[in-house]
């Protein structure tokens, strides 16, 4: 497996926004290696929602009937509860998508490591970055990569992705600066449920809390509450994280607490502390970013996993492309897409609003969605038209 140590670009991350950068990158003809110092199929901190444009792109990518075959539900609706009042939005179907899913990261990452390797990308679990190798004019030529014994080699690639996360080492080793800089944050604890009876996505939102029950796989229910992160130091959490967790529920819904009274959730409740977004500079000289490397929101608007894979079909057209206009495409399109969602859902993880507030930040977001929605369709446009010209 060491034999070749050259490839057009190293993805250094193998979950979702890497192990989908490299299946799309591969799938242009580039010669792709993607490296992740965790296991192949191991779960991370997520809870799991995708919405419309995610499930449009896993479509497209031929990916979506795996995770379905899987078992992954089926969601036709969305339930947001503003205090007392409920408003049921019903997912309509368009460009391929009838349903929203969930999956657990467990299927989901494992599910496009798989396709990268079928479209021909080598991904190398256990494998971490050192660090990244320049030419003598700066530009990044590849990495210093160690194995799982512990070994110390070179890789050359024309590109370094990093999709190594909020703490990406690759930003940082790279130098890459921080655009711009979230003011909130909140505090996310959850726990996977059977036995909840809820039909598809549910939101509920009180002033200074926030909850959802998300339907994933294997009969289970995400259910989580977001509170400000310095809620979750008081010495209530450490002592007795279950019955606090209950509490934040019951403050979001008083009937909430009942769904988790029963079941008890497969694992220790699982909880981030919370951390405040950021955009960093997208790409520089022989190296980029996706994923949460590159850019990072609060939780409380499940939008992550969405916007990773939107990044990740950027990026690989960028480096298929490979000129410089591409890449400054990339960073143009990606800036302008992810903005507005960035600021809004720093406005909603604040805690700070009154329910006519949340609900006019829900509209603002729905907007900021349809526009990201609308680019994937072109993105799909351009696709098919490229396909259509390969088989003529």
């Amino acid at each position: 497996m060491l034999a070749h140590h050259s490839y057009d670009a190293l993805v250094v991350g193998a979950r979702c926004a890497g192990a989908a950068t490299a299946m799309l990158m591969a799938r242009r003809g580039l010669r792709v290696l993607a490296i992740d110092r965790t296991g192949y199929g191991t779960d991370t901190i997520s809870t799991h929602a995708l919405m419309r444009g995610g499930v449009m792109q896993l479509h497209r990518w031929g990916v979506l009937p795996r995770l379905a075959a899987a078992g992954t539900p089926a969601v036709r609706e969305t339930t947001f509860h503003y205090g007392a009042e409920t408003v049921v939005v019903d997912i309509r179907p368009s460009d391929g998508v009838t349903a929203l899913y969930a999956p657990r990261r467990t299927l989901l990452d494992r599910t496009l490591v798989d396709a990268a390797r079928d479209a021909g990308a080598a991904v190398w679990h256990g494998y971490s970055l050192l660090d990244l190798i320049r030419r003598s004019d700066g530009r990044v030529c590849g990495a210093t990569v160690q194995d799982p014994a512990g070994n110390a080699f070179a890789i050359k690639a024309d590109l370094v992705v990093g999709a190594d996360g909020v703490a990406s080492s690759v930003a940082r080793l790279a130098g890459a600066p921080t655009l711009r800089q979230g003011r909130h944050a909140t505090a996310v604890i959850y726990g996977h449920f059977a036995g909840i009876d809820l039909a598809g996505y549910h939101w509920w939102y009180r002033p200074d809390v926030g909850a959802g029950a998300i339907p994933t796989n294997d009969g289970r229910h995400c259910v989580f509450a977001a509170i400000a992160p310095g809620r979750l130091r008081n010495g209530l959490w450490r002592a007795d994280r279950t019955s606090a967790f209950r509490e934040v529920l019951r403050q979001a819904d008083p009937a909430l607490p009942s769904l988790v009274a029963g079941p008890r959730p497969d694992a220790p409740l699982s909880v981030f502390a919370g951390r405040n977004g950021f955009l960093r500079q997208a790409y520089g000289p022989g190296w980029a970013l996706v994923g949460d490397a590159g850019y990072f929101k609060d939780p409380l608007t499940a939008h992550g996993i969405t916007d990773a894979l939107r990044d990740a079909e950027l990026l690989a057209n960028a480096a298929a492309a490979g000129t410089a206009a591409a890449f400054a495409d990339y960073a143009a399109t990606r800036d302008a897409l992810s903005v507005p969602l960035f600021e809004v859902s720093d406005a909603i993880a604040a805690l700070d609003w009154d329910l006519d507030r949340i609900r006019a930040l829900h509209r603002t977001l729905n907007q900021a969605m349809k526009c990201e929605v609308e680019h994937l369709r072109t993105l799909g446009d351009a696709a098919s038209v490229m396909l259509e010209e390969a088989v003529l």
